[in-house]
């Protein structure tokens, strides 16, 4: 009987192990499933806003990099338009006194870079393919912009807003590498 009650209090214990750890995996899935199904705070952009955009002369290797590099290249002036932009009528001065600046920094980028294409920046209302932002459908149309075009113009866009400022908060969030961060943890600690 004795080795009954020890055979059975050991079954209980194993058991209520796996319950715990039963329950763990369930709060975890539950924790994953709500992240991903996590409704974001998703910024709309308004009707009066700035656009811009970088288009390739095409998708080769080559085109794309010369694309990151402008976007790399004229960042800072970006960035000081969108600081200094506190409303649509001030945006639209900054953009317009800042397109010489960028002529220039294209300009010695596609020397250093010996990069033989034509360029043209058009600020005005230019045309916008449908865009899907942050699970918000923008369609298509003529919107205010600042458009980059490089050659043919066929390559993927690099795209954000100048106004309200868009471009660096993108640039800036994280919050997807700190959740998939807190879950790892959470598995390495209790499923060793």
């Amino acid at each position: 009987m004795n080795k009954k009650i020890k055979s059975t209090t050991i079954l209980i214990r194993k058991v209520g192990f796996l319950m715990k750890k039963l329950l763990i995996i369930i709060a975890g899935l539950i924790l994953v499933i709500t992240f991903i199904n996590k409704e974001e705070d998703y910024v709309i952009v308004p009707n009066t806003s700035i656009r811009f955009r970088i288009i390739p002369n095409s998708n080769t290797i080559e085109d794309i990099t010369i694309k990151e590099k402008i976007k790399d290249e004229i960042n800072d002036v970006i960035k000081n338009i969108e600081a200094s932009s506190t409303d649509i009528t001030t945006s639209r001065e900054k953009i317009n006194s800042a397109i010489p600046e960028i002529e220039e920094k294209i300009n010695d980028l596609f020397e250093k870079e010996n990069y033989t294409k034509d360029y043209k920046i058009n600020y005005g209302m230019n045309y916008f393919p449908e865009k899907i932002y942050k699970g918000v459908k923008y369609p298509s149309g003529e919107y205010e912009s600042m458009v980059i075009e490089i050659g043919e113009s066929s390559g993927d866009n690099y795209w954000c807003v100048l106004f309200p400022p868009l471009c660096m908060i993108d640039a800036e969030e994280s919050e997807e590498v700190e959740y998939k961060f807190f879950i790892s943890e959470i598995i390495k600690k209790y499923f060793k």
